[in-house]
């Protein structure tokens, strides 16, 4: 068997040893003398305390400081406010938003003061291009977003959803995108409906509310009943018909008392237009929740195209029976 070369190490000289050595000292006496001024700045702290420090500063600002000379005014400084006072900053109401930045000369005079009632604009047939002025001018809106969507429910059928979700085919995969549909009013004679779509539900919702503020419309109220004539803005002066896609609808006014006899979508937009008390008829395929609500909306809105000898009763100046 041949030897395997086997490399040996080379020895370590004297030099380098006594290298390695003298290193090591310099080494510890760099450490001894970081610490002897460790030690040193430890005991100067312990030396100085900081109360020592605050009670030297205060007894030179009190010879700077003549206190003896005026101490009614310093003392009257330190006095706090009173309790009306802080009551009367608190019961302060927060300052508008000042965000809104008004770009159609509507909005600019809605802004300035020029305009505080709506029924001004949408009489004289003014189109609202910002939805920041119905913001402004109606601050009690209320809304409601109609049943559009379904999913399968627990026992069958369609359970109903406020989003309708759709999906779209492609090569990546599938693409949704949400649609809603709200309604929006004050419950005392303006309303407006709108269409919203997104790629997330909230998104939808927002863009939906925002449309419907665009489209209020001014509905005109009365008691246009036979069986009733108390004179009060209950119901709708008189038959009327809307028609979206295959849906008809009729309404008719009704007398005191009789509620709202349609369904329960047609109830959310009747509600918030201020109307208590009428008799529905519909027609076609009212499944498809947005062109019924379109239906009514189209139904109020004919409600301008006759005209009245007498105006029609607002709530505030209602005739007492």
């Amino acid at each position: 068997m041949a030897k395997k070369n086997i490399k040996q190490k080379p020895k370590k000289t004297k030099k380098k040893v006594q290298h390695k050595v003298e290193k090591k000292k310099v080494v510890k006496e760099i450490k001894k003398v970081v610490k002897e001024k460790k030690i040193e700045k430890i005991v100067e702290k312990v030396e100085q305390p900081k109360e020592i420090k605050s009670v030297e500063k205060i007894e030179e600002l009190k010879k700077e400081v003549k206190v003896e000379e005026k101490p009614e005014e310093v003392v009257k400084l330190v006095e706090k406010k009173p309790k009306e006072e802080i009551k009367e900053i608190i019961e302060k109401k927060p300052e508008e938003d000042t965000t809104w930045i008004p770009r159609t000369n509507l909005g600019k005079s809605v802004a300035n003061g020029k305009i505080t009632d709506i029924k001004k604009i949408l009489d004289e047939g003014i189109k609202i291009k910002e939805h920041k002025i119905v913001d402004r001018l109606i601050p009690d809106l209320e809304s409601e977003l109609t049943l559009i969507g379904g999913r399968p429910g627990k026992g069958g059928g369609i359970e109903r959803t406020p989003v309708r979700i759709s999906a779209k085919m492609h090569k990546s995969g599938r693409r949704y995108t949400s649609t809603a549909f709200a309604i929006i009013g004050n419950k005392d004679g303006i309303v407006g409906i709108g269409k919203g779509r997104g790629k997330e539900s909230r998104e939808a919702v927002n863009k939906a509310m925002k449309k419907a503020k665009l489209n209020v419309i001014n509905v005109p109220r009365g008691c246009g009943s036979w069986e009733c004539e108390c004179g009060q803005p209950h119901s709708i002066p008189f038959k009327t018909e809307g028609k979206a896609g295959s849906v008809r609808v009729v309404l008719m006014p009704a007398p005191r008392c009789i509620g709202l006899a349609v369904d329960d979508e047609t109830k959310k937009i009747l509600r918030l237009a201020g109307i208590k008390d009428v008799w529905g008829q519909t027609l076609g395929n009212t499944g498809a929740r947005m062109n019924l609500i379109m239906a009514v909306f189209y139904a109020l809105k004919n409600l301008h195209r006759y005209r009245t000898k007498n105006k029609i009763i607002s709530t505030s100046s209602a005739v007492e029976t």
